[in-house]
């Protein structure tokens, strides 16, 4: 392999959320241990030698390596006009919500879902409605009469793609399906798309752009892919214009739309040069994945491996031995210096998980692994 993922980047001295709590392995916040890649570093690295960071703008070749990018690896026909850049995933959401909904109005999620799904909606005082996502023998899967009477109720729909924290790849007949029943009841989905590059070697996200007859805002950015999260900087893409120029005149008020002098050269970057790093750094992942999947099955069999094919994160269903998630990852973290997500932090039907981050070195999973089982055999 051209790139070494057990030469892990060294976070002290850098205010590393991820690494906060000293003598912990940290195995929780999506955030990869990996260093980012040579060729984006060189670009930084020459943007900062020339020693001055004033007021940037916004360069044709950012809008123009993420058209490459969708056009080469998820065959999708984005133009320059159809996309807006913006300092991040999430404050993009909050203001979305702020934009397209008012006080008082339903926001739908598919929970469990990403933690801060709930604070763009409820720190907007807006009413998170959860269309709970249907859990059997460790897969789990929509239910559509609830999603469809849900939409009714709703002004906008936030849909995480691929999803956070299960993993799960949202197959085409499952987003048109969705898309339908948006359709039927006059509700906008925003699309976030921030993990679709992480997953199975061999697969694709479907993205919600496929969907056309819908208003549908995507959002994404390079940040999880190559480790760019604290350069703060996304896009968004709108096919119906008013509505893109709206939420940009949104943006623009929340002083959102002005990147600074490196994120546009290290994200073109990334885009424009990444295909080969993450196809590495997809099988690696993956491999990862095995083994924890493998583990858990042979030497933690009280525990369930819930399979996902997208993202760096792995979802584990710890029911059989803790009845308060919440204690337990706490127990890990102070007792055993494994630090993990709560599964309830990503909605009521989250509690009996665990989220685990396998972004890092092998010998970290199985590290993390040999000390997930003796908190489990600690009863």
């Amino acid at each position: 392999m051209k790139y070494n993922f057990d030469d892990l980047a060294d976070r002290s001295n850098t205010n590393s959320v991820k690494y906060s709590t000293p003598d912990v392995l940290p195995m929780w916040v999506a955030d990869m241990d990996y260093k980012t890649p040579d060729f984006v570093l060189d670009v930084i690295k020459e943007r900062v030698n020339k020693g001055c960071f004033g007021y940037t703008e916004q360069p044709n070749y950012f809008y123009e390596s993420i058209i490459d990018f969708y056009k080469r690896n998820h065959i999708i026909e984005i133009k320059r006009d159809d996309m807006i850049f913006t300092q991040g995933v999430v404050p993009a959401i909050s203001s979305a919500v702020r934009e397209l909904t008012n006080d008082g109005d339903n926001v739908l999620i598919l929970s469990p879902v990403y933690n801060m799904f709930y604070s763009s909606i409820l720190d907007n005082n807006r009413n998170a409605l959860e269309c709970k996502l249907t859990y059997n023998d460790g897969i789990y899967d929509i239910d559509y009469d609830d999603l469809d009477n849900k939409l009714k109720e709703s002004k906008l729909f936030i849909f995480c793609n691929p999803h956070n924290p299960i993993g799960k790849l949202w197959t085409k007949e499952e987003i048109n399906k969705i898309a339908k029943l948006c359709i039927k009841h006059n509700v906008m989905v925003i699309s976030d798309e921030i993990h679709s590059d992480i997953v199975t070697p061999g697969m694709k996200t479907y993205s919600f752009l496929n969907i056309t007859d819908l208003d549908v805002i995507m959002l994404s950015s390079a940040s999880k892919s190559f480790n760019l999260a604290g350069l703060q900087g996304s896009f968004m893409v709108c096919y119906n214009h008013e509505l893109l120029h709206r939420l940009e005149h949104r943006l623009d008020v929340e002083g959102q739309t002005h990147g600074n002098a490196l994120v546009y050269d290290a994200l073109s970057k990334a885009f424009s040069d990444g295909d080969n790093y993450l196809s590495e750094l997809n099988k690696y992942i993956y491999n990862n994945k095995l083994y924890v999947e493998n583990f858990i099955k042979e030497e933690i069999k009280d525990l369930t491996y819930i399979k996902g094919d997208a993202t760096y994160l792995v979802w584990v269903d710890v029911s059989k031995v803790t009845d308060n998630v919440k204690r337990f990852t706490a127990k890990l973290k102070r007792k055993y210096k494994l630090w993990v997500s709560s599964g309830d932090t990503f909605g009521s039907n989250g509690a009996g998980f665990i989220r685990i981050n396998l972004a890092t070195s092998h010998a970290n999973v199985v590290e993390g692994m040999n000390r997930l089982k003796k908190a489990v055999e600690d009863k």
